[in-house]
């Protein structure tokens, strides 16, 4: 077949006519098209032109703001307090990187010389050089090749062994849509018309330093549809800053002067974080006059029928202890870095969750969003600060006491996601290296509790090893360590299915709840193995039980709302801001209580700015030194995952995802 061709056709002196012909049939009649002048033809070109000279302007121009961008980050960047407290793993890296520059020296050299020492008899051998890396080369094959063969078929083993467990909880999340299995109400629901017939549910909001949301979380509580005189909410407050306190306590007054049962209560001893403000929460009289407790954090928004959805299930079912609900996100397209985030907690809702609920009657507590029978917390022990991930602590301590919990995947709260790589990697931080602090706890009351074998196997081999241990572990040894380290090892290179087709697959099954974020497969699989690095110090400062396992910092939240949210907090605020009420609300006179809220408005705030990774950094040198090594042996897809996956640490380390603060 030829390839496409132009006939130009001279009509007139000042009239032609373009004819596109595909192909080389002789055959074809030449169609007379409609006159174009040369005026119309030239400035046709001219656009044509315009827009290619654009874009190659345009391209400089993005580079060198780039450039700059990152140059000014390197400038003013420093060490965050993480990266300080995990210079082990740093500094093991670094080394690694300044082994594989060497080795890749070393191979360049060797290629340009054209060595095949394969074919060379030692005596062939010239040079002291020569035969230093003839001496490696033995030693690799005989010592180095065999240990890390064992590594990777080692790290391979648990790949598979998780990847079929991401399978089967896939296959139950899809029989539960073909079956159409979801929990169901059981007996009557509450008389509508009979107040008393609805149980008395207490609704806590624990917040800290939470400027951006409290008022939007508090008015959400504020609209539950729900008796008032069967309902309490408590705004549990622990925040530092005298300013926010005052205007926390003012948004509470404003709600209960419209009727609601709301109280504001702040901690003078803030110990145990949020565990130890729940716990002091539940430590008050009148909790013992409540049977439920529905907890929202700060930048939650439960729809108006909330509690209608979820605590009727508890009616006739007393066995039941938790009834989670699922997060919906409210900034889920606002960046590259929150939709990678809402494919993981889409899958984390949409199948660990769900199949872990329905089959199992047993998954973690999310923390949030759910609705607990103060019975089954009490019996569990309570509310314990001795771990980050309270609210995994008080679920498996409940799942070991008999309690059963249901999920709700039709019941959405809305929340927001982290906007900045910064928040995400410290909440990361904490949600991995939490499970690992609990597990060393908890495993003797697990093998000692009376629940069955096969719960206590699910308990520790999946719950907690498979899911929490092994997947960090293998994902960040496998992908960052051991695949650079085989192209210097050419007799341990891992096959292709383990590096691209079995992780695509996989990646393919956890975006499959959010089919729309499908364009961004291969970033998702390419940021996952980057966030590796995070979970793997996460785990292992868990684990071992390092200082940095025991920090909790509050995720930072934007305060992003959905339009009817905001229409409704303007005129909240419009109200909140009159200056009368505000004197009828506190003792002191309006005076003082109005220059205390103006106070906020004068203090300088710290001065945000993106900040550089140097563990992101020094892996992305790494994996693309790497990559220039498998190029010297024309590996194609080793060549092209390491390429792309180096690249990807290198915009994470620099802090190019996510937020941007100029």
């Amino acid at each position: 077949m030829a390839p496409s061709s132009v006939v130009v056709t001279i009509e007139k002196p000042n009239k032609f006519s373009l004819v596109e012909i595909n192909g080389s049939d002789s055959t074809l009649l030449l169609e007379k098209q409609k006159a174009v002048s040369p005026k119309q033809f030239t400035w046709f070109l001219f656009l044509k032109a315009n827009r290619v000279f654009a874009c190659l302007s345009w391209l400089p121009m993005a580079l060198k703001t780039m450039f700059l961008s990152v140059k000014k980050r390197i400038a003013l960047s420093d060490v965050s307090e993480e990266e300080a407290k995990s210079r082990r793993l740093y500094r093991f890296i670094k080394v690694f990187l300044f082994i594989s520059i060497f080795a890749l020296v070393l191979e360049i050299f060797a290629h340009l010389k054209k060595w095949n020492l394969n074919m060379i008899q030692t005596w062939e051998v010239q040079g002291l050089f020569q035969w230093c890396y003839m001496t490696w080369l033995s030693f690799r094959v005989d010592y180095v090749a065999p240990l890390v063969l064992t590594m990777s078929k080692f790290c391979i083993v648990l790949f598979l062994i998780q990847s079929l467990d991401r399978l089967i909880l896939c296959l139950g999340c899809f029989w539960i849509k073909y079956k159409n299995l979801k929990p169901r109400i059981k007996g009557y629901a509450y008389d509508i018309e009979d107040g008393s017939s609805f149980p008395m549910v207490l609704v806590q909001i624990p917040m800290c330093n939470e400027r951006e949301v409290f008022a939007q979380s508090i008015a959400a509580a504020s609209q539950l549809d729900w008796p008032k005189d069967r309902i309490l909410i408590q705004v549990l407050d622990d925040s530092d800053d005298g300013n926010l306190q005052l205007l926390i306590k003012d948004e509470v007054s404003l709600w209960r002067e419209k009727g609601v049962n709301i109280i504001y209560r702040h901690r003078l001893i803030r110990t145990g974080y949020k565990a130890g403000n729940l716990k002091s929460a539940m430590a008050c009289d009148y909790v013992k006059d409540y049977e439920f407790v529905a907890i929202f954090d700060a930048d939650f928004q439960p729809n108006p029928d909330f509690l209608k959805q979820t605590v009727p299930h508890f009616k006739g079912d007393p066995e039941l202890g938790l009834v989670q609900a699922r997060w919906s996100f409210v900034n889920k397209d606002e960046n590259l870095l929150t939709r990678l985030q809402n494919i993981n907690l889409c899958f984390h809702f949409e199948v660990e969750q769900q199949v872990n609920g329905a089959f199992l009657n047993f998954f973690g507590f999310n923390g949030t969003a759910g609705v607990w029978r103060i019975k089954a917390l009490e019996d569990s022990g309570g509310w314990l600060e001795r771990t980050t991930v309270e609210d995994m602590d008080i679920a498996v301590r409940a799942h070991l006491n008999g309690w059963k919990f249901i999920f709700l995947n039709d019941v959405k709260v809305l929340c927001e996601l982290p906007e900045s790589y910064e928040a995400y990697k410290k909440q990361q931080h904490r949600w991995h290296s939490g499970p690992m602090q609990l597990f060393r706890l908890c495993l003797p009351a697990i093998v000692t509790s009376k629940i069955s074998v096969s719960k206590k196997a699910n308990l520790i081999f999946l719950f907690f090893l498979l899911r929490k241990l092994i997947l960090p572990f293998y994902s960040f040894t496998l992908f960052c360590i051991i695949l650079p380290l085989t192209m210097f090892i050419p007799e341990a290179e891992l096959p292709l299915w383990v590096i691209c087709y079995i992780p695509i697959f996989m990646s393919f099954l956890n975006i499959l709840p959010a089919l729309k974020s499908f364009p961004f497969l291969v970033p998702y699989l390419l940021f996952e193995n980057t966030m590796s690095v995070t979970k793997f110090n996460a785990m292992i400062s868990g684990l071992f039980q390092l200082g940095s396992a025991y920090e909790w910092v509050v995720t930072k939240k934007t305060g992003r709302s959905s339009e009817s949210d905001l229409v409704a907090l303007a005129e909240r605020e419009s109200k909140s801001l009159n200056e009368e009420k505000i004197t009828r609300r506190h003792s002191e006179s309006g005076l003082e209580t109005l220059n205390k809220l103006k106070k906020q408005e004068e203090i300088t705030p710290l001065k945000k700015r993106n900040r550089l990774y140097r563990k992101e950094l020094v892996l992305a040198f790494l994996l693309l030194t790497a990559a220039a090594r498998s190029l010297l042996s024309a590996h194609g897809v080793h060549f092209y995952f390491l390429l792309f996956q180096g690249l990807t640490f290198l915009v994470v380390g620099l802090d190019l995802i996510g937020e941007q603060i100029s």
